[in-house]
Parts: C-alpha cells; structure tokens; sequence
C-alpha cells in the first residue's frame, strides 16, 4: 500500500467520525426540544457508516443518517405548552450518557485516524531524508 492510499483510508476515517461527532452534538442540543419544524418533537439520529471497497483497500463513509422512530418519552407536565390533553409531554428520546459514550467513542477513533494522518507523513519525510 502506497503512502497517497493509506492517508486516503485515514481521512475517510477523520471525515466519518467528524460528521459522528457533529450528529451527536445535535442529538443533545435537542435534548429538550419538544416541538421542531414539523411541529413533532426531536428524533434522536445516528450517522450510519458503511465500507467502500476500492480493489483490496476498504474505505469508510457515511452513508446516510438513520432517525430513531421511537415513540419518545413522555413526561407529566399539565403546564408546558407542549401537553396534549392528558397533561403529557413527548420528550426526544436521547439519553445524554448513550450521546456522550458516542462523543467519546468519535474522538478515540479520530484520534487514531489523526495518529496514523501524522505517521504517514513522517515516515513520507524519513523517505524524502533517504533519497537525498
């Protein structure tokens, strides 16, 4: 495998585990929200990652972003202005400690993407050093 090949694995890594990172992020924004655009509350998201297989080296990419279809939580609040007629409120299903378990896992994986990003140039420069 080729120097120009190996940094093309790593950055579909970085750039997958970015877009991870970024989904997370929304989902706890959105933690609270009970009312969005389409007047429904929040769905909690997931990117979903699949391989691409160039010859015999397999990249990864985000193939789409799945929406969680559950039914929310629904939490006894006669007050809110989200309340149907029996007093309940439909809260986004996202559980902060499952999101942040996701951030954590996202930055362990694009720290070893930008590990590998950073030894493949090096050992590119030690290559340049020895041609001299």
């Amino acid at each position: 495998m080729d120097f120009l090949t190996a940094l093309h694995i790593s950055g579909t890594g970085l750039s997958a585990e970015r877009t991870r990172v970024n989904v997370t992020a929304s989902n706890l924004a959105n933690a609270e929200s009970t009312r969005g655009p389409d007047g429904k509350p929040y769905h909690r998201k997931d990117p979903v990652f699949e391989a691409v297989y160039e010859g015999e080296v397999a990249t990864v990419r985000v193939a789409g972003i799945k929406e969680d279809e559950g039914p929310g939580k629904k939490v006894y609040s006669p007050g809110h202005p989200d309340a149907d007629k029996d007093g309940f409120v439909t809260f986004p299903d996202v559980n902060p400690i499952h999101e942040v378990v996701n951030l954590i896992s996202a930055q362990k994986s694009y720290d070893a993407n930008a590990t590998a990003v950073d030894t493949l140039k090096g050992m590119a420069a030690r290559a340049l050093e020895i041609a001299k």
